[in-house]
């Protein structure tokens, strides 16, 4: 047989609520952790006294009573499960298995036990139901009834708040059956009175969550918070775990108590109470027990009279109370030294402390995460700038956490923590290559190398340097092609010289037609830099020497292949961020051979740009030439066409209609050939004279017509 059994998926029953875990038995007892809240109950094999199967409404049960009065249920097994239990228990546990199903008649006249923590009704041999007393806030009486109030269960959406029992009465003389009941409840129930002198009183502790001062007073089985506005009773048993974290300027200390189930305010629930102290407040504490009773209680733990710090003096008590200990950071230290991140949770900022086995954010809202319930982790760039980060967990349950804005430098002391703990890093390949580059960024920026702007400084240089060197040749009849400035002065002296020559020669109405020219003019102006710009742009020409590269570059080149090896799957980024990480850890002596590479290189371009400039100005002045000569040619054929074109309009005159047409043909008519001549036209007429004579009066008269 098996020296263990684990069950998965198995719902114990606590104060009204299932809470489901995992459960293994074994040869030592019984374990079962809560995946909520991480809570073990521990059974030791020689505290059971009885173990009970049941049928009940999640399939079968396991009810467990201890020696002590305890009692555990355990919901979710299955019907074939029964043999395989009850095997395990006779063999390791020394006890029969018993089968009890539950009463189902519907009597409500039957017997109540008292059996441990449990009141039990019964008809006959057969439970009808049972009742925790630990779930019992209350008890009164009545002439012959017994009132049983219940605490509120926040995870069901219906509670059960109130039993009435009657109590006949008995013919025995002195003794009240409803008293009896009442002291049989009251002795197991979980009802806080504060009955006696408290052992110890702190006044006004500056408390976090919930806000405020309190005083708080320290009970043998309760923790009693007094405030201005509310009052919070907190039993022991609640308490889950006690943490102790500094805080990050040093001066202030955390003291938190994880609580479950939640104090409670209204629909506000308070799973973790926080107090902040300062570490220079110190107290002298006497508590209210005489030595011998502090001794026997608290076995060396707690004295009598105490002094030190504040934080020291509260959670020295706490952890002789509560009995369980206290939380503190483990080896993790930031970026600053301080064992803890600032970082965002939602809308509020706050503090991440890793643990060793978990993560723990406080204060708004109180964040603590367990190891075993994660899934996994994931390292994201922050959405709103590059220099923070954000770290994301989701747990088994699906639940995910988000802590923003995190500075970048503390992503490597972060990454390693998290890869120690081997917890599953979602985006893991990609961040080992991101963990460099947040190193290299945590120094400064004048020590940082930046191989990508290294590329763009030895690139502008050789632009500086091309522009000089194309300044002697070609680069003249590129600047000098278009000048916006020259180019407006010299079509406003080709319109005034029309203008005067037109208004000369006429009256009034010669001058509305001079007008019109005008206008034509104007549009030509807005036009002609656009159809010059186009032939101003020069091409790169493929035949010119290559420039050439930095010392970086020509050693990246000859290395790139090596890095790609050493680092398979590589991105083009990360690449070259590794290549500047190289570059920089090189030795001067290593650069110095690169250096000298790159001044070779240099030189032969130079060389080659020189003969490359001395070839091109021959072509561009032999250029020159034939664009002067076609020029000419040009003006000649103008020359003619402008002569014949005086002669038809002096023949206009006969024929109205067709001069009409002619002298007020629009721009947009004008022929491809017409309007790249334009200018030699106008050429023409200034060096000719006689190529647009001045119009007769007739001619603008029916002009105007």
């Amino acid at each position: 047989m098996a020296d263990t059994l684990e069950f998965n998926e198995i719902y114990q029953e606590v104060k009204g609520s299932m809470n489901d875990g995992r459960l293994r038995l074994s040869r030592q007892g019984v374990i079962f952790k809560n995946s909520k809240t991480g809570k073990v109950d521990n059974i030791q094999a020689s505290e059971l006294a009885e173990g009970v199967w049941r049928r009940v409404a999640l399939g079968h049960g396991l009810k467990l009573l201890t020696k002590n009065g305890h009692v555990y249920k355990y919901d979710g097994f299955r019907e074939s499960e029964f043999d395989k239990l009850s095997d395990f228990f006779k063999a390791h546990y020394c006890l029969e298995l018993a089968e009890k199903d539950l009463c189902v008649k519907g009597w409500n006249w039957g017997t109540v036990r008292f059996g441990g923590q449990l009141l039990s009704f019964d008809i006959g041999e057969q439970p009808v139901f049972e009742i925790p007393l630990s779930n019992v806030s209350q008890c009164t009486t009545g002439k012959n009834e017994v009132t049983l109030e219940f605490h509120q269960n926040d995870d069901a959406e219906v509670s059960l708040m109130e039993v009435r029992f009657y109590v006949p009465p008995t013919q025995e003389d002195g003794v009240d059956p409803v008293e009896a009941f009442a002291q049989n409840v009251l002795s197991k129930a979980d009802v806080i009175q504060a009955t006696g002198d408290a052992i110890c009183i702190f006044r006004e502790l500056q408390c976090l969550t919930p806000r405020g001062r309190y005083d708080i007073r320290i009970y043998p089985t309760f923790l009693h918070l007094h405030g201005k506005t509310f009052d919070y009773k907190i039993p022991y048993t609640t308490v889950l775990r006690l943490f102790l974290l500094p805080h990050k300027d040093q001066r202030q200390m955390f003291f938190v108590i994880s609580l479950d189930p939640p104090i409670k305010q209204g629909q506000t629930r308070y799973h973790f109470l926080i107090l902040l102290f300062s570490k220079d407040e110190d107290i002298s504490l006497t508590l209210n027990m005489n030595e011998e009773e502090v001794e026997k209680r608290f076995e060396g733990r707690l004295t009598k009279n105490m002094s030190g710090s504040l934080y020291e003096m509260v959670s020295r008590v706490m952890k002789a109370l509560v009995n369980r200990k206290i939380t503190v950071p483990g080896n993790f230290q930031g970026h600053s030294g301080a064992q803890c991140i600032t970082c965002s949770y939602k809308a509020s900022s706050g503090l991440l402390y890793p643990l060793e086995r978990g993560f723990i954010y406080v204060h708004k809202p109180p964040v603590h995460i367990r190891f075993d319930e994660i899934s996994f982790v994931n390292f994201a760039r922050g959405t709103t700038t590059t220099r923070s980060f954000d770290f994301e967990i989701e747990t088994k349950q699906g639940t995910q956490y988000t802590f923003s804005s995190i500075e970048r430098w503390e992503y490597g002391k972060l990454f390693d923590f998290v890869n120690a703990k081997k917890l599953n890093i979602k985006n893991r390949g990609l961040k080992e290559g991101m963990k460099q580059s947040y190193d290299e960024y945590a120094d400064s920026d004048e020590d940082q190398h930046d191989a990508y702007l290294e590329r763009m400084k030895e690139e502008g240089k050789i632009r500086e340097e091309n522009a000089n060197d194309s300044s002697d040749g070609s680069g003249e009849e590129t600047d000098s092609s278009f000048n916006p400035g020259e180019e407006d002065d010299d079509v406003a002296e080709e319109f005034d010289s029309n203008a005067s020559a037109s208004s000369s020669s006429g009256d009034g109405d010669s001058d509305r037609d001079d007008k019109k020219p005008a206008k034509k003019a104007k549009i030509v102006k807005d036009r002609k830099p656009r159809k010059k710009q186009p032939e101003s742009k020069k091409g790169k020409d493929p035949n010119a020497p290559k420039r050439p590269m930095s010392a970086y570059m020509l050693w990246l080149n000859a290395n790139r292949e090596k890095i790609k090896s050493d680092h398979p799957g590589i991105s083009i980024t990360d690449l070259s961020k590794k290549a500047g990480e190289l570059w920089k850890a090189m030795s001067k002596e290593k650069k110095e051979e690169w250096d000298r590479k790159a001044e070779d290189a240099r030189r032969d371009y130079e060389k080659a740009m020189k003969e490359y400039s001395v070839g091109s100005k021959a072509d561009s002045h032999r250029g020159e030439k034939s664009k002067k000569k076609k020029k000419k040619q040009e003006k000649q054929v103008k020359g003619k066409g402008d002569k014949k074109g005086a002669t038809s309009k002096s023949s206009s005159s006969k024929s109205p209609a067709k001069g009409m047409s002619d002298s007020f043909k629009s721009k947009e008519f004008v022929s491809s050939d017409e309007s790249s001549s334009a200018e030699s036209k106008k050429e023409d007429s200034e060096d000719e004279g006689a190529a647009s004579p001045a119009p007769s009066s007739e001619d603008s008269a029916s002009g105007s017509d």
